[in-house]
């Protein structure tokens, strides 16, 4: 099979949704997975306040079975979030629902994108860490054409299925992008080269979130506060890396050995 999608030999590349994921995975060190409305933000804003995020792929009744297995609170749909509960999809809620130490976050396209990475480091990326994330991939030795990094925007979903490419997301992994480029990563791909130049000559990211398409969408839906937490561009520090299924700080990972392609 042709091996053009791969865009090689750059040590920063992009791409986007699950299928972008599957395609990847193979010739990468690390993938970053960005979902700014909601799901890396929801992950970027739960690891900030200590907890450990499952990503799981479905909102179906294997989700709870899932969260029984891990001793896990189950996050529910935004409209769903009450009393009983109180985590939801929704970074708002998180912020106002009682600490867990666990946490089962379903999330079709940031899970789904999650899963396909099997072989490579995951970390969660949106604006909120967008530095914090830039800095750790290039500490780490990501972003090189020896231990390349692929950023996927999760993008969003038309009624029939099919990939919405999404500003937001290409907001945040541009602003990854322009973080990896400044600590001397690189080269970028064309791909990556342009998710850098949009972030750069946005005037007001946190503005062309809050206006965009999925902005409107949960804005007049009454969830504005979500696209508001979404666009505090480097909010939070924490690194979420995906460590024996879960999202964790980066620091959680085994100390003092230097990350390389999870094979």
């Amino acid at each position: 099979m042709s091996d053009w999608f791969l865009q090689r030999p750059y040590g920063v590349r992009f791409e986007w949704g699950p299928v972008g994921a599957q395609r990847l995975p193979s010739d990468v060190a690390c993938l970053v997975v960005v979902d700014v409305l909601s799901f890396t933000t929801s992950v970027s804003v739960a690891v900030e306040a200590g907890t450990r995020v499952y990503p799981y792929a479905w909102r179906d009744e294997t989700a709870a079975v899932f969260a029984r297995e891990k001793a896990a609170a189950l996050a529910v749909g935004r409209r769903a979030a009450g009393s009983a509960s109180p985590w939801s999809l929704s970074p708002a809620a998180l912020r106002r629902a009682p600490f867990t130490a666990r946490l089962v976050l379903p999330s079709p396209n940031g899970s789904a994108i999650a899963a396909a990475a099997a072989g490579s480091a995951v970390v969660a990326g949106c604006l909120r860490n967008a530095s914090a994330v830039g800095r750790w991939l290039a500490a780490h030795g990501y972003g090189t054409p020896e231990l390349p990094v692929a950023v996927i925007a999760a993008g969003e979903r038309w009624p029939d299925g099919s990939l919405r490419p999404a500003v937001e997301d290409l907001m945040g992994a541009g602003a990854i992008t322009a973080e990896l480029q400044a600590r001397g990563a690189g080269p970028l791909s064309p791909e990556a080269a342009a998710a850098h130049v949009c972030f750069r000559h946005t005037p007001d990211v946190a503005a062309a979130v809050a206006a965009c398409s999925s902005g409107l969408e949960l804005t007049r839906g009454g969830f504005a506060e979500d696209v508001s937490i979404a666009g505090e561009l480097d909010a939070d520090t924490a690194v979420p890396v995906l460590t024996d299924g879960a999202f964790q700080p980066a620091e959680a990972r085994v100390r003092g050995q230097r990350l390389t392609r999870l094979r």
